[in-house]
């Protein structure tokens, strides 16, 4: 396993063999020579212009005349696609990092402006308040020591849609529909497993606030294995006929683990913070069923419970489909989801994740894939790989 080394600081280029390798797998794919120049111009620009990474400065730092307009144009208007300079990231980060699990999470960008694509007000999960920006869903592939996001979707409340003159200034797409964040969340998963061709890991994402019912069926029909939080309230039903409460029908996911926390087995883990100090809580994993459709049979799947104080009540409960995975290994898994969130804290404001200045919907999208790009080089520079090792790992 790599050791991890401190992050290089804002304006300071990582592992050059990194830069440069990441620039030839994925650029590789742009079908002109000047949108290939480009693109690296924008990603070196991302990882050494200091403050905000938009545009206009990225330009003023390379100091090239001319250099704006030019890559204003191959953000904003240019025609290439950035769905295969994604598929090409995971892939080449699947070689690399050997991730765990997608994990899924929100990010809210504080922004402005009646015409910006998605600004509106809305529920910030993270923040636990309304406030006004844009709203997106990142999937980052993890693994215990690096992550790096690979996949992104706005969320484009109904305000958004039914607006045509805002959703014509923006481009956005005609067959684009309303979404809720948690639905954006199993949207953005499923179309990785779709389009690329990578193993499908566990999707670890919140649906608390969401039905879990639609979001799992969902999954499901795509084959995407998922971890999900869920509220202590769910209603969820015992599915082992040999455990209490099989016969008291639904009951909701926080009684189910206080009947059945003498199941409770040990889990350890590492928190990113400090991830030379071993942690450890308690974890069960219970079989239920989940309601279904109205004349259908039930769906099984398994309750996942931690406690971080053995006396108290749990402090985290999952749903997961994973039948064979053990609940210590599980509670690492979503642990994962806190690697991601200090590398979204830690790199992704010097990689540029939140400083798209514009306002269209396809330039956001390309802005967003150069940043992942630039987040994964910062990423695997601060957790020691290299393209050597990277090569170690494709030919394994």
């Amino acid at each position: 396993m790599p050791h991890q080394r401190s992050l290089p600081p804002d304006g300071e280029v990582p592992d050059d063999d990194i830069v440069a390798e990441l620039s030839a797998a994925l650029f590789s794919l742009l079908g002109r020579k000047d949108q290939r120049r480009q693109a690296e111009q924008y990603l070196r620009g991302l990882l050494t212009t200091r403050g905000r990474k938009s545009i206009r400065n990225i330009a003023a730092h390379l100091g090239r005349p001319g250099l704006e307009q030019s890559l204003h144009h191959f953000v904003a208007s240019s025609t290439w696609d950035w769905q295969p300079l994604r598929g090409a990231l995971a892939g080449y980060l699947e070689h690399t990092i050997a991730p765990q699990a997608w994990v899924i999470q929100s990010m809210h960008i504080p922004k402005a402006g009646k015409y910006s694509v998605g600004v509106d007000e809305q529920f910030a999960p993270h923040l636990g308040q309304v406030v006004r920006g844009q709203q997106v869903i990142g999937a980052w592939l993890a693994s215990p020591t690096v992550s790096a996001p690979v996949n992104w979707r706005m969320v484009l409340p109904e305000s958004w849609v039914n607006d045509p003159e805002r959703r014509a200034r923006a481009e956005v797409p005609e067959r684009t529909a309303p979404e809720s964040a948690e639905e954006c969340a199993v949207s953005v998963a499923l179309q990785m497993a779709r389009l690329w061709n990578i193993p499908r890991r566990p999707a670890v994402l919140d649906l608390r606030r969401c039905d879990i019912g639609a979001a799992s069926r969902r999954l499901a029909s795509g084959g995407v294995p998922f971890l999900a939080r869920i509220s202590p309230s769910s209603p969820l039903s015992v599915a082992d006929p040999a455990l209490p409460g099989h016969r008291a029908g639904p009951l909701p996911a926080r009684r189910i683990l206080d009947l059945l926390k003498g199941m409770r087995v040990p889990a350890a883990w590492y928190d990113p913070a400090e991830p030379h100090l071993p942690r450890a809580s308690w974890a069960a994993k219970i079989p239920v069923a989940l309601p279904g459709p109205v004349g259908g049979a039930p769906r099984r799947l398994f309750l996942l419970g931690e406690w971080t104080e053995p006396g108290r009540p749990p402090s985290a409960l999952w749903l997961t489909s994973l039948p064979r995975v053990p609940a210590a290994s599980l509670v690492r898994t979503a642990k994962l989801a806190d690697r991601v969130e200090r590398d979204s804290d830690d790199i992704g404001e010097r990689a540029g994740l939140r400083d798209f200045a514009g306002r269209s919907f396809r330039g956001w999208h390309r802005h967003m894939t150069l940043a992942s790009v630039a987040h994964a080089a910062i990423a695997l520079h601060a957790a020691e790989y290299g393209p050597r090792q990277a090569g170690r790992l494709i030919g394994a």
